[in-house]
């Protein structure tokens, strides 16, 4: 029986990217800046398929999703400068469960902050973050399921209404456009989006986040998991001490708003320059806040100080802020969590007056997929 050759590799057709340029130019693109050269490499790595032998099967799963996630995309950006939080939970919690008043209140006192709301488009705590945030500061992320096909009454025919076909793809744009997470009590959906964004966290391949856990008055559903984590996980030896401060669990509404909130009081978002992370921050700290800095999150660093200034060369968002910068070891980013806490902490005693009330243009979120090196 004669064993399968492997397809040879499409070879660098100066003639096929001369033409895939002059395609990005007649869409409108600029074949020579970075945003045409990315264009450019889609369509390149797309007709890669027919010389790897692609079936039909993996053809739709590709032009599926990359239809969903563009749209998907297109919707989002029109809303780039508004911070977003993605709310999770059960379906099927009742409107007259003290849960989904909580979230009611939640999702209320996010949107009157300047925040919009993201989550699935059902029942619900979902329809109780549509409900608290009200139409104008919601999204409706959706998916085709058998027994769950009707948007709730908050969202239904709203352009910010956006149907997906796979999980993969809604989950990614869940993580990619948030700023924070809330969970509410929920089934297995809950526990995988959860442990998804904490790994995410955990790892850096999404940007650091605020991560609340929020049960009813009384409830244990959040502080039974708690207590899994620490007796199997970290007892274990599966996650580090540290880790634990990448979430927080609390029975009150308003303590959960006050905890996202307080995480942006000073610091605005972080950006690796190649091997260097840079913090952006409001308000620069004083040098003595800076030299305990320097002291207490020594670990963090693989070689110099915790610098503060201004932009480095090659970023290009936000360049009025002040930063703080390093060279982080890529480890131990519960850690580095601590470090945030710190900042914002030094900055509640330096403008004790300071509203949590965060700034109306938010870090753009189009890096997730790279937090490891290149500058924006």
């Amino acid at each position: 029986m004669d064993q399968p050759t492997a397809p040879s590799h499409l070879p660098i057709d100066e003639r096929l990217i001369g033409e895939l340029d002059r395609l990005v130019a007649q869409a409108g693109g600029d074949p020579a800046s970075e945003e045409g050269k990315r264009v450019r490499e889609i369509l390149h790595t797309a007709l890669k398929l027919i010389d790897d032998g692609a079936d039909l099967g993996e053809l739709k799963l590709l032009s599926r999703s990359f239809k969903e996630l563009r749209y998907a995309l297109k919707v989002f950006r029109q809303y780039r400068q508004a911070r977003k939080i993605s709310i999770f939970g059960s379906a099927r919690t009742p409107e007259s469960h003290p849960t989904y008043q909580a979230a009611l209140a939640f999702s209320r006192v996010m949107a009157d902050a300047g925040w919009m709301v993201i989550t699935g488009a059902g029942d619900g705590i979902m329809r109780a973050g549509h409900g608290g945030a009200g139409r104008e500061a919601s999204f409706g992320v959706s998916i085709r399921l058998p027994f769950e096909t009707n948007a709730n009454v908050y969202i239904v025919g709203d352009p910010k209404l956006i149907v997906f076909r796979y999980f993969f793809t809604r989950k990614l744009m869940f993580m990619w456009q948030a700023h924070a997470v809330a969970l509410f009590p929920g089934g297995f959906g809950t526990h995988d989006e959860g442990f998804e964004t904490l790994t995410l966290v955990q790892t850096g391949k999404a940007p650091m986040m605020p991560i609340v856990m929020i049960d009813r008055p009384g409830g244990t559903y959040w502080s039974q998991w708690d207590r899994y984590v620490r007796n199997q996980l970290l007892a274990n030896g599966m996650i580090s001490p540290e880790d634990l401060h990448l979430y927080h669990i609390t029975h009150s509404p308003q303590e959960a708003a006050n905890h996202v909130l307080g995480f942006y009081r000073n610091y605005h978002s972080l950006r690796f320059v190649h091997d260097t992370l840079v913090l952006r921050i409001r308000r620069p700290l004083q040098p003595d806040q800076l030299d305990q800095l320097n002291h207490d999150f020594a670990s963090l660093l693989k070689e110099g100080r915790i610098q503060q200034g201004n932009a480095l060369k090659g970023e290009r968002e936000h360049l009025d802020l002040p930063r703080l910068y390093f060279t982080f070891t890529k480890r131990n980013y519960g850690r580095l969590r601590l470090m945030i806490d710190r900042i914002n902490q030094y900055d509640a005693q330096n403008h004790p007056d300071q509203a949590l009330r965060p700034s109306e243009e938010a870090p753009l979120k189009l890096d997730l997929a790279d937090q490891t090196g290149g500058a924006s």
